[in-house]
């Protein structure tokens, strides 16, 4: 019965949200963007944002949520899905589908290899481990190695050897919403499907007790790897939506620190471990981020007194008093509130049936 409504509840939200470029409606201090209608430009440029970063966000919970590993280095394959195909298609004018492949293969390499190597120690020399790859990855592309990734200014995409309906034209905004749709709904096919799986639960092993696997005779070490590489896999396609939406490479927005620690939020904004709330954490870090930009804009603030004024006019400084009030009155994020209202229900349920 819980799976039927699962199904049906997620079946209704595909629709909506498929359907949600046709939706014209009017709606006021809600919509992130400056024209208060659903389906304009700047909304469902908002909304796309929303679903490459919960699409990534999902695969990192596959590695910090299901498997236990605090990694600090997803934001390495994004943005190599972000570079490898920009460099690909722009500087060397590769047709769509070898860039495609040679983007995913260099991402699975580069997982494999430094996944091998960093998993070969544990705890925090793991995080410290992936933080220094992600670092020297940054440095690397800012550093604009040999003309290819234009450093500080960034690399525009070309989208001459892109279908017309993939290019970045206003035109197409629409047609990028489903890419972005289409590639977080694949993603998050792949991680259920891998997280129900035997493997799925051989990762829960890992994170509740690594030692006992070991007893059993399970090497875990594999089981990590995968695991390590699915998520870098899954950030490597965000990333390749990402630059078709947004058409510029900027280190500073794609591969610092920042992003890192932004996705490590959104997840534990939703609930690590549970899927669905990496995916709402994500949406609603984005939407809220780009929310309060038109927020901290607004005309009829600078008539207001300085306690409260200066606070609205800087988005990053209200999305972490957001942040840190989640922590503390939402243990678990929205997937923990969500369980312990559900739990709290059944409670009643019963106390409500033995009284009858």
């Amino acid at each position: 019965m819980k799976l039927t409504r699962s199904l049906v509840f997620g079946g209704a939200l595909l629709v909506f949200f498929a359907a949600l470029p046709y939706i014209g409606l009017h709606v006021a201090w809600v919509l992130p963007s400056t024209v208060n209608v659903v389906n304009s430009t700047g909304t469902l440029e908002v909304l796309a944002l929303c679903f490459i970063f919960a699409g990534v966000a999902l695969g990192y919970d596959v590695i910090f949520g299901f498997t236990g590993l605090l990694s600090l280095g997803p934001v390495m394959y994004f943005a190599t899905g972000v570079y490898v195909f920009d460099i690909t298609l722009t500087r060397w004018n590769w047709p769509l589908a070898p860039a495609l492949a040679l983007t995913f293969g260099v991402s699975l390499v580069l997982a494999v290899v430094l996944g091998a190597i960093a998993l070969r120690v544990s705890g925090i020399a793991f995080t410290m481990v992936t933080l220094a790859f992600a670092q020297a990855f940054y440095y690397l592309i800012e550093d604009n190695p040999h003309g290819l990734t234009g450093g500080d200014t960034g690399l525009a995409l070309s989208s001459v050897r892109l279908p017309e309906f993939m290019s970045g034209a206003v035109s197409n905004t629409r047609n990028l919403y489903w890419i972005a749709f289409g590639f977080l709904v694949v993603a998050y096919a792949v991680v259920w499907l891998v997280t129900e799986s035997a493997t799925g639960h051989v990762l829960v092993a890992i994170r509740e007790n690594e030692r006992r696997l070991e007893v059993l005779g399970i090497e875990p070490f594999r089981y990590k790897l995968a695991a390590y590489t699915l998520s870098s896999m899954v950030a490597t396609g965000g990333g390749v939506a990402y630059i078709l939406l947004i058409g510029t490479a900027v280190p500073s927005a794609v591969a610092s620190t920042t992003v890192t620690l932004s996705i490590l939020i959104m997840v534990v904004l939703g609930g690590a471990g549970t899927r669905w709330g990496a995916v709402t954490g994500a949406m609603l870090y984005v939407y809220l981020q780009q929310y309060l930009l038109k927020v901290a804009a607004e005309p009829s603030f600078a008539s207001m007194p300085s306690v409260l004024r200066v606070p609205l006019s800087q988005p990053q400084f209200l999305l972490g008093t957001i942040f840190v009030l989640f922590v503390i009155f939402v243990p678990g994020g929205l997937a923990g509130l969500a369980s312990r209202r559900s739990r709290s229900l059944k409670v009643t349920q019963r106390e409500g049936r033995r009284r009858v």
